[in-house]
């Protein structure tokens, strides 16, 4: 009997380290595991104080008591950068517009929300996220055969002037007034071409956010970073702005536009992580 109990408890003994080897030698199959997985990152254009932008509808009032709403809502994303718990980063296809730079339209919002959905990114934990608003210097000067592609969507999207004067990198169109929107406002940023050469301000400005969860990419997981932006920063950010007959019809890179342009810089916010 005492034999009996003997090898029963060493083949327990046996079966249960034999799992836990297992178990152990999937875990670090796991973490060796370098397979690339993807990401999706949400953007939802709102007003801080009336939810989402609906085009044509939505009025706002500034903090100067200017009433303004949106007919277009369009902006440029590029050079998306992640950032993980050391501090290291993997860089989205970057300052290469072909593959990396993304025009989020309102008008294709599905329940409020744009949808950019990005392959190929580096298995990792990640807790902040940069990207750019509009397109870098560096990437427009490689010339308009090292971005085709993009050029032809932005041309397509009302998102680029000549080659000679660049992408448009905010365009923001709609009307305004005292009392109700009535007047129509049409104010579109960007570099206009070489910015040194022609010794104009470089509107390009870099975001970095921390996210609120980790972004846990692996091949079985695709994070969803959901973004909200905050158009009430348009004429309500740092700096408050009126719209007169000064400005009401700007493109470009003028004063008016620089100050947009600081503006806009501080609408987004991450909302939150899914690790779908």
């Amino acid at each position: 009997m005492k034999i009996y109990k003997f090898l029963s408890l060493f083949f327990i003994a046996f079966t249960l380290f034999s799992f836990v080897s297992c178990d152990s030698s999937r875990d670090d199959d796991n973490s060796q595991d370098t397979t690339p997985g993807k990401l999706q990152i949400k953007f939802q254009n709102g007003f801080n104080n009336v939810g989402d932008v609906i085009l044509n509808q939505t009025v706002q009032t500034s903090s100067q008591g200017q009433k303004h709403n949106f007919s277009a809502l369009k902006y440029v994303i590029s050079n998306i950068t992640l950032i993980d718990e050391n501090g290291n980063e993997f860089k989205y296809n970057e300052n290469n517009p072909d593959k990396g730079a993304f025009i989020v339209d309102q008008a294709d919002a599905v329940a409020g929300v744009v949808y950019l959905n990005l392959d190929g990114i580096q298995k990792n934990n990640y807790k902040k996220i940069r990207f750019g608003l509009g397109i870098s210097q560096k990437a427009y000067l490689l010339g308009q055969d090292g971005q085709a592609e993009f050029w032809t969507k932005a041309k397509q999207k009302g998102m680029s002037w000549s080659w000679a004067a660049g992408y448009v990198f905010v365009k923001l169109e709609g009307k305004y007034g005292a009392d109700s929107p009535s007047k129509e406002f049409m104010n579109h940023t960007g570099n206009m071409g070489n910015v040194i050469a022609n010794e104009q301000p470089d509107l390009y400005r870099e975001i970095t956010l921390n996210l609120p969860t980790t972004a846990r990419v692996t091949g079985q997981i695709r994070p969803s970073i959901h973004i909200l932006a905050d158009l009430n920063q348009f004429l309500s950010g740092d700096k408050a702005l009126t719209l007169t007959t000064a400005n009401d019809m700007l493109m470009g890179s003028n004063q008016h536009l620089v100050d947009v342009t600081n503006n806009l810089k501080k609408m987004f916010k991450v909302d939150h992580v899914h690790n779908d």
